[in-house]
């Protein structure tokens, strides 16, 4: 794998090292839907409230492990660091092509590229003759290049997100033509960055409690805490119920995955912006320019949370919502 750029910066190189030894000391969620769905967002949940980047890695490489099992893949390799990279954005398309001994390579420029310089391996999608497609990646070969010189900003930089250049790079295929997206477990997945997300909020919270620990009672801090608390307690409600619902019907046979999937991603999304609205009128500026760890917090997830595409999103919600009550 050949990188541009100045090479990995100490956010990247914490969030990296962590990652591994994450891995290394066994690090493995349950997989969706076989009886302890939430369990694992538990445990994705608390590693976002302790270090949102490292979550973010963490959450691709669960979910990746998620996908080869659901579209009957082998076991991954002891030591395997992965991740999935599926946006497709218009400047950022893969075009995936058969080769004449009957394998695929792919060619394009793939974006927002989590863990471009820690991950073995990626899952990614790209477009082929017959459709949208699914590869298994190998990140070692030299017609990857990673450019991360694409991220500029501080929120979310450990996560090391970066543009990947892909040239004639072979590839094992992962299911069929448009099997990534029609599984049942695309949309379990879409709840586990969810609780992520419902994790870094409930970090950004811990710094408010703290000071009103410290400082005692204060009926405006007081009532901050307490909106906060309802905040994170109805994210958590929602997604025990969640958890349940996917244990009970893994298959997906009653249709409901994707109106619940984007209702708790909305839910957990409008929650982590209000939890940073309602922490950062309550403290001021002081923790921004004072805390390292609490800013460091804060940057993080309000770039996460924009990966929630606001009222597109819901009104695709909404548009299930209309489509369900009119049958």
């Amino acid at each position: 794998m050949i990188t541009s750029g100045t090479g990995a910066d100490d956010p990247v190189a914490r969030t990296a090292s962590s990652f591994r030894s994450l891995l290394e000391a066994g690090w493995s969620p349950p997989l969706p839907g076989a009886g302890a769905t939430l369990d694992r967002w538990r445990q994705l949940a608390a590693l976002a409230e302790r270090d949102l980047p490292l979550a973010r890695l963490a959450e691709g490489h669960a979910d990746a492990v998620a996908v080869l099992a659901e579209l009957g893949e082998p076991e991954t390799p002891h030591g395997a660091r992965l991740g999935v990279w599926a946006a497709e954005p218009p400047d950022g398309r893969v075009a995936a092509t058969p080769t004449d001994d009957g394998g695929w390579q792919l060619t394009g420029r793939k974006r927002w590229c989590s863990g471009a310089g820690v991950l073995t391996a990626a899952l990614v999608t790209a477009t082929a003759d017959d459709g949208r497609r699914l590869f298994l990646l190998d990140l070692d070969h030299p017609g990857v290049r990673v450019d991360p010189t694409a991220w500029v900003g501080a929120g979310m930089a450990g996560s090391d997100t970066a543009d990947v250049h892909l040239h004639d790079v072979p590839v094992r295929p992962v299911g069929g033509p448009g099997a990534y997206l029609a599984r049942p477990g695309f949309w379990h997945g879409g709840i586990g960055v969810a609780a992520v997300w419902a994790g870094g909020a409930r970090g950004v919270a811990a710094a408010l409690v703290a000071a009103a620990v410290r400082r005692g009672p204060d009926p405006l801090r007081d009532a901050a805490v307490g909106a906060v608390d309802v905040l994170l307690a109805g994210v958590d409600a929602a997604l025990r119920g969640a958890a349940a619902e996917v244990d009970a019907d893994p298959l997906d046979r009653a249709g409901t995955a994707q109106l619940r999937a984007q209702r708790l991603r909305a839910l957990a999304a409008r929650a982590g912006e209000e939890v940073l609205g309602t922490v950062g009128r309550a403290l001021g500026a002081a923790p921004l320019a004072h805390d390292a760890e609490h800013a460091a917090r804060v940057a993080d997830l309000t770039v996460y949370l924009r990966q929630h595409h606001g009222e597109r999103d819901l009104a695709a919600l909404g548009a299930l919502v209309r489509e369900r009550a009119a049958r």
